[in-house]
């Protein structure tokens, strides 16, 4: 078998199965674990998966710069806004984390909300110009342009401060055994501090990152209080976690 051969087979299993195992693999396409190996270092180079120990799991295809994020799922992204706003409740605290999805989020919200709105994006900052009620705290740091929002230790430290009632936390990845994750290491850590930072945690999930993964993990499955998708509440979620369809 061809290396190219050899790479489509091992893609089309990964999106039928969800993972890939190394070891088994090698058995059964008769070659060496190492080129397996090397078949998914390749493979993970391309973005095409993300590399796991003894194997792969499917990749999250939205970790790209905001722009290039901003034209995928558009209409998806609608529907998760509209029914996250539904959420908000006047009078509360709510961390909006950075991401285009936020942005349908902030666009879906009754224009005379009150409450305070907490982020470390000056992007999403922006976006609450036009709500007169909302009290918006932007938290500073260093940029990190390829997400738009700020990270660094006086970042996290803000956040540490604060009790939220709500945080819309944006994620690349939904996995059952991978968790949250995200494809930046300082964010996947500023991520966390969110999430101690609010009592709830909502992520809002397009179809395309249900299962997939990232190579920085922010927190496990159980982490999260409300899960927002389009489809069907997905069989791995924990009990414990709410599942809403937009």
């Amino acid at each position: 078998m061809l290396t190219r051969e050899r790479k489509a087979l091992l893609l089309d299993r990964l999106a039928a199965e969800g993972r890939l195992v190394a070891t088994a693999l090698a058995h059964e396409l008769n070659v060496s674990e190492d080129t397996i190996r090397r078949d998914l270092r390749e493979l993970a180079a391309e973005g095409r998966l993300t590399r796991v120990h003894g194997g792969a799991l499917a990749a999250s295809p939205t970790h790209r710069p905001l722009a290039e994020r901003g034209a995928l799922q558009t209409e998806a992204k609608v529907r998760l806004g509209r029914r996250a706003a539904e959420l908000v409740r006047p009078g509360q605290i709510v961390i909006l984390d950075g991401g285009t999805t936020h942005l349908a989020l902030v666009q879906a919200l009754p224009r005379d909300l009150r409450a305070t709105i907490v982020t470390h994006s000056p992007t999403v900052a922006a976006a609450l110009e036009p709500f007169e009620r909302v009290d918006v705290l932007l938290i500073g740091g260093t940029l990190l342009k390829l997400s738009m929002v700020a990270l660094g230790a006086t970042t996290a430290e803000a956040f540490g401060r604060i009790a939220a009632d709500l945080l819309f936390l944006g994620v690349t990845g939904v996995h059952p055994e991978a968790g949250l994750t995200t494809g930046h290491p300082e964010e996947a850590a500023l991520k966390a501090c969110l999430i101690r930072s609010a009592a709830e945690t909502v992520v809002l999930a397009t179809p395309d990152k249900i299962a997939t993964t990232s190579p920085f993990q922010i927190a496990p499955l159980e982490a999260v209080t409300t899960l927002v998708t389009l489809d069907d509440r997905p069989a791995w979620l924990p009990d414990g976690v709410d599942c809403l369809a937009a």
